[in-house]
């Protein structure tokens, strides 16, 4: 719960007592909250900032991740896709996993083994010095249907499926935080994180790949002003119980 609460921030900080409070809409007391957060320290999962706790370690990249879902690509596409095929013929497991965690975190989806792509309307990840000669980057065009090439890569329709769902779940929780009704904070907490994971699943394709009707934009503006109604009643009842 702590460390959801924090991958929903920008930057991804709240001061000890923020958060401790915070632990309360849940039932968890202030020293079990206490307890997971030294944990979570000492896991390098967030460090202590002047009486704040912030994201650390790999969990900053998910949060960028997530940000990034929330913000649909700008800018023109001319066609291109970015392609990496993987050389290093033995590579050790820790290796297989960063990469592969490193790619798909870039939005990247596997064509087939060894081989990585996606369009180039993102920029692609940069690997890191550890696994900088585990592949090779290819500009590429492909000769067959965009479209097609697309929608086998990655499941839209299941994507679409379920951020209509969850537009639904949004709409129907829009009126007790206009309200002021605290009881909906907790299952707004889940409901927020549901919407979050599932744009951090987005794969941002340009808009000539996807499907008619997405539903992408709507659930990021929609998401967006849920999000703010529930921030002001959350900071009202933070000032109730401080």
């Amino acid at each position: 719960m702590l460390l959801s609460t924090l991958l929903g921030l920008d930057p991804p900080a709240l001061p000890t007592a923020r958060l401790v409070a915070t632990a309360r809409l849940f039932g968890i007391e202030e020293g079990t909250a206490r307890v997971a957060l030294s944990r979570m320290v000492a896991a390098g999962e967030v460090e202590p900032d002047d009486g704040r706790y912030r994201l650390a370690g790999r969990l900053l990249e998910r949060q960028r991740r997530q940000a990034a879902g929330r913000r649909a690509p700008e800018g023109r596409w001319d066609g291109g896709w970015h392609l990496i095929v993987i050389i290093a013929a033995r590579r050790p497991a820790h290796d297989r996993t960063d990469l592969r965690n490193l790619l798909a975190g870039g939005r990247l989806a596997e064509w087939r083994e060894g081989v990585w792509t996606r369009p180039d309307n993102l920029p692609r990840p940069t690997l890191p010095e550890h696994l900088a000669d585990h592949g090779r980057w290819l500009t590429a065009a492909p000769d067959t249907d965009a479209v097609a090439l697309a929608a086998g890569l990655w499941d839209l329709d299941a994507w679409a499926a379920r951020a209509r769902t969850l537009l639904v779940h949004l709409g129907n929780g829009r009126a007790p935080l206009d309200a002021g009704d605290v009881s909906a904070l907790a299952p707004g907490f889940v409901l927020s994180a549901a919407v979050l994971r599932h744009l951090a699943a987005d794969p941002l394709l340009p808009t000539g790949l996807l499907p008619d009707g997405w539903p992408g934009p709507e659930l990021r503006a929609v998401y967006d002003a849920w999000d703010g109604a529930y921030r002001r009643l959350l900071a009202s009842w933070h000032r109730a119980h401080p």
